[in-house]
């Protein structure tokens, strides 16, 4: 490997504390280990990055909807976080930790519907316009008629729901706008291969363990601290379908990295395939069923994003004329320059948004290098005078 090789990968090492086992060393998604040493994809709970969690009850026209948030801080503003599709509050947790101990802000890390924790009773739709309303529904219940000041930050899904929740001034207190990694070109241009995407990822998991080994080693999240307890909230153990071991099978995923020298990507390939298990339906409860009788993949997707599909165009169509239309200040952050479309490249260049370029990120931006996110937001925030800096942070600001 090349001296410029070795400095690209070393890039991406976050500047948080090493996880324990790691020696200190990252290269991308893997970490190189000693003989018989191991890495550590066992599941981590929320409590270690959120102080509390409570479920929202909103009440609508069929009844009543629960929403799983997670929260922190006790002053400053709210940011509200919305995560990407599939995804669920939990990725924001490392980030979480970052940016409490840059500025003074509270944290209200939601669970879309349909997604995580939370339990709607039409958890079927998930056009724009439902969801935005969720967000402002969400607000209400938790802050009445005098909602504290609140900056929603949305990544890709999530970012564009932000947007459609500002532009419909559903949170009057709204004070501030983020998108991460999402641009309505690049976006509507992915769409035709999302299908394909989706049926290349596995379709059960082993074992929590296996599902957080997955998303680190297939670059889904680079960041193996964000990983552990993000994934807790993108898979589910299928209903009736109990561990053959137990509790023994959750320490069954970690890997020996010497084993992985001399397997090399032929063993890679050889798990994902078992791994992969095509259902003779996509309906859960055949799924359920075959893993019954296999009796050794008992964790599923929580949401089939297929079937999501009639929405996609829903939420990133107009939306770049949406982002810039709103009245407020805005930030964009972005895993490459290359992602902006048309008219995002004239917003940006006759100022009407702050744009900032995170480069050697995967699409979870604020998975893959947490601090730099928080950074970016804290510098923001500190910036319009929107919250105080706090343990001695230091804005730097971005070129562009």
């Amino acid at each position: 490997m090349s001296t410029l090789e070795k400095s690209m990968h070393l890039g991406r090492l976050p500047p948080r504390t090493p996880l324990p086992g790691s020696g200190g060393s990252q290269s991308g998604a893997k970490m190189r280990m000693g003989p018989g040493r191991k890495r550590d994809f066992s599941p981590v709970s929320w409590s270690q990055y959120f102080e509390s969690m409570e479920d929202v009850e909103v009440e609508n026209e069929t009844g009543k909807d629960t929403f799983r948030v997670y929260k922190s801080g006790s002053e400053g503003p709210v940011l509200l976080l919305l995560h990407g599709g599939g995804h669920s509050a939990l990725s924001w947790a490392v980030f979480t930790a970052a940016i409490i101990s840059r500025v003074q802000c509270r944290i209200v890390a939601l669970d879309l519907r349909s997604h995580g924790e939370t339990k709607v009773k039409n958890p079927e739709d998930l056009s724009a316009e439902t969801m935005a309303k969720d967000v402002g529904n969400v607000v209400e219940a938790m802050y009445g008629d005098l909602p504290p000041p609140i900056m929603l930050i949305g990544h890709s899904m999530g970012g564009a729901i932000a947007v459609h929740t500002a532009s419909s001034n559903l949170v009057p207190s709204l004070l501030g706008l983020c998108m991460i990694d999402v641009v309505e070109g690049t976006a509507m241009d992915a769409l035709n291969s999302m299908q394909n995407f989706l049926r290349g990822r596995p379709k059960t998991f082993k074992s929590l363990e296996n599902a957080i080994e997955w998303s680190v080693k297939s670059g889904q999240i680079r960041n193996l601290e964000s990983a552990r307890v993000s994934m807790v909230g993108q898979v589910k153990q299928c209903e009736g379908i109990t561990s053959p071991e137990g509790s023994k099978s959750i320490v069954e995923g970690i890997i020996e990295e010497e084993e992985e020298e001399e397997e090399g990507s032929e063993s890679v390939n050889k798990r994902k395939k078992e791994d992969d298990v095509e259902p003779s339906s996509s309906e859960t409860q055949t799924l359920c069923f075959l893993l019954q009788t296999k009796k050794d993949h008992p964790y599923t997707w929580r949401i089939e994003l297929a079937k999501t599909e009639k929405y996609w165009d829903g939420w990133f169509r107009g939306l770049s004329n949406l982002f810039l239309s709103c009245p407020i200040p805005k930030l964009l952050l972005l895993a490459g320059v290359d992602r902006l479309d048309k008219d995002l490249t004239i917003g940006q260049m006759q100022g009407k948004f702050q744009m900032q370029v995170l480069p050697q990120c995967g699409h979870a931006v604020h998975e893959d290098a947490p601090d730099k996110v928080a950074e970016a937001v804290a510098t923001f925030l500190i910036r319009h005078r929107f919250a105080e800096p706090i343990g001695g942070f230091q804005c730097v600001f971005p070129g562009c």
